[in-house]
Formats: structure tokens, sequence, C-alpha cells
């Protein structure tokens, strides 16, 4: 089951200290007017399975400090800044899932793409889940899904 962190009281938003990725990143940011933490649940006892955190913007960022620039375009494009997992194969299914209810919610946005790390485990990841290579930066990779 997807689920949305809405609130910054939300119990569930204490899973954000086990981000690997972007840990520095202030919970205010990842829950506000244009951004959401989405955690997929096991349906039948509603254990944390993986997390995401995605941003709107009006343009593709290229780093953290382009991701936390406000912009004044509509946005059209969700950024996955950071996932990570806890069971296998929760990550693809929540990335799934994620763009599905952003597609539903959010009817402006119509690309999705990453702001991910240059390793060799996003390349896989996102790879391996449908995403192509967009832009490689100095130090971030962006893929993108269809």
């Amino acid at each position: 089951m997807l689920y949305t962190i809405t609130s910054l009281s939300d119990p569930l938003l204490a899973l954000i200290k086990d981000d690997p990725v972007r840990p520095d990143i202030p919970i205010e940011f990842r829950v506000s007017k244009d951004c959401n933490v989405y955690v997929l649940l096991d349906d039948l006892y509603s254990k944390p399975q993986a997390v995401v955190c995605v941003a709107r913007k009006g343009v593709i960022p290229h780093n953290v400090i382009e991701l936390a620039s406000m912009d004044d375009l509509p946005a059209t494009v969700a950024v996955f800044y950071t996932i990570w997992s806890y069971v296998s194969g929760a990550g693809r299914r929540l990335i799934q899932e994620a763009q599905c209810s952003i597609r539903v919610e959010y009817k402006d946005i119509k690309t999705f793409v990453t702001l991910s790390p240059p390793t060799e485990m996003a390349r896989t990841f996102h790879l391996r889940n449908g995403a192509g290579v967009l832009s490689v930066n100095s130090d971030t990779v962006n893929y993108v899904y269809d």
C-alpha cells in the first residue's frame, strides 16, 4: 500500500533517519508545499518496505542546490531525489506506485526524473527499472522514467 507523508508530525517521518543517499536534506524540505515522502507499506502489517522522497519542480535540477532552489515555473517535473528499501524489490514497486499516484494527484507533472548519485548501484537500479540516462552532471546523474 502506498502511503504519503503529508505532515511533519507523522510518526513515519522517523524513517528519514535511514536515508543513505541524502541524509542532510532537512525534513521540512521533504514535507513541504512542493515535496512529498512516499512510503510503501506491507499490506498485511503496515510495515515500511521502501521510502522515496520526491520534489515537484518547473525545471530538472542537476544538483542538490538546484533541487532546493525556488523556481517560479509551474511544476511539470517530479524529481525522485532519494530512495531506500528495507525489502528486496520494494524500491521498484515504490517507484511505480509513486508515479501512478503523482500522475493522478498532480496532472501537470509530465516528466519523471531522478537526482541520483553517480554510483554503479544507482545506475543498475534505475536502468533495471526502466529509466534511461538523461544527463550526467558533475556530482549527480539524472535518469528519466517513461
